[in-house]
């Protein structure tokens, strides 16, 4: 027996070794599950990077591959995938049923969750190829990096808008990015190329987001709201770092409104001036996907 075959023997032996035993998956699920709901039903929580386990798959993937890493065979670490993610993600729902005002009706957003489960099983079996060490290997992992590529173009926005919080996943998703090819290949090629593909994927995402920024378009005022207004009618925020407002006719309503496209989250100051100069204060809570008004007596 050569000393090649002999390593190879030693190393499949380590990984047997280490490998995930059914008690310690499913008690790894059960924590997994309990978690995310903990994550969802914190209110406090909901615009940080600790909510973001219950909508996105960066964690997830990070899971599946601890799975397949120390999972003995193809149909070991199918069958684990998918034992993990059947355990966990209904446990999710199930614990936030009596928190939530929707009730039972949570697990209509299950679909989602439950089509990535029944993924688990091909994922897994072809997935765990990833530990032969080959060329081929790193192509099966490269849809999960740029899976984890998404989730940091899309956080990478709502940190810039709503600084600091997101902070942590967008570290996350670089971490992991670079993380995979190092951990897991021995082939010195193979890991300074995947490094080097996480590297620029990374940077073309950051330069492409600080220069075209997530903006919150909506509208915050209507005629309705404000007797007389239109279009001779000036508006603006005190602070102009929070976007743009202006004065539209909308055919809808007949009417006059005020879009806004808000660029940070925080509390705002705005003005509505007519043309006679008569002014109107607002203060406008920007959160990323919503927004309150308050006028100013």
């Amino acid at each position: 027996m050569n000393k090649k075959t002999t390593d190879k023997s030693q190393t499949e032996k380590e990984i047997t070794n280490k490998k995930l035993t059914w008690p310690k998956l499913i008690v790894l699920a059960v924590i997994a599950g309990v978690w995310t709901a903990l994550m969802t039903i914190i209110p406090a929580l909901k615009y940080t990077s600790f909510h973001t386990i219950a909508v996105s798959l960066e964690v997830w993937i990070l899971f599946g591959i601890l799975i397949i890493m120390n999972s003995s065979s193809n149909k070991d670490a199918a069958l684990k995938c998918f034992v993990f993610f059947l355990i966990s993600q209904p446990l999710i729902y199930l614990l936030q049923v009596p928190f939530s005002w929707q009730g039972w009706g949570l697990f209509r957003y299950y679909d989602f969750w439950f089509k990535w489960t029944i993924f688990t099983l091909p994922m897994g079996y072809i997935g765990y190829y990833i530990k032969k060490d080959k060329w081929w290997g790193y192509l099966i992992l490269l849809p999960m990096i740029l899976l984890v590529a998404y989730s940091y173009n899309t956080y990478l926005n709502y940190f810039l808008f709503s600084y600091p919080k997101y902070l942590l996943i967008c570290l996350f998703c670089i971490f992991t990015m670079i993380f995979y090819p190092l951990w897991i290949f021995k082939n010195k090629k193979i890991r300074y190329v995947g490094v080097s593909i996480s590297v620029i994927i990374i940077l073309v995402i950051t330069i492409l987001i600080i220069l075209n920024p997530y903006t919150y378009s909506t509208s915050i005022l209507s005629v309705g709201e404000e007797e007389g207004m239109d279009n001779t009618y000036k508006i603006y925020f005190k602070d102009k770092k929070y976007g743009d407002l202006k004065i539209v006719y909308d055919n809808g309503l007949e009417g006059y409104l005020v879009k806004a496209d808000l660029k940070k989250e925080g509390k705002a100051e705005f003005v509505l001036e007519s043309p006679s100069g008569e002014k109107h204060e607002y203060i406008i809570n920007i959160k990323l996907d919503t927004y309150k008004i308050k006028k100013v007596k």
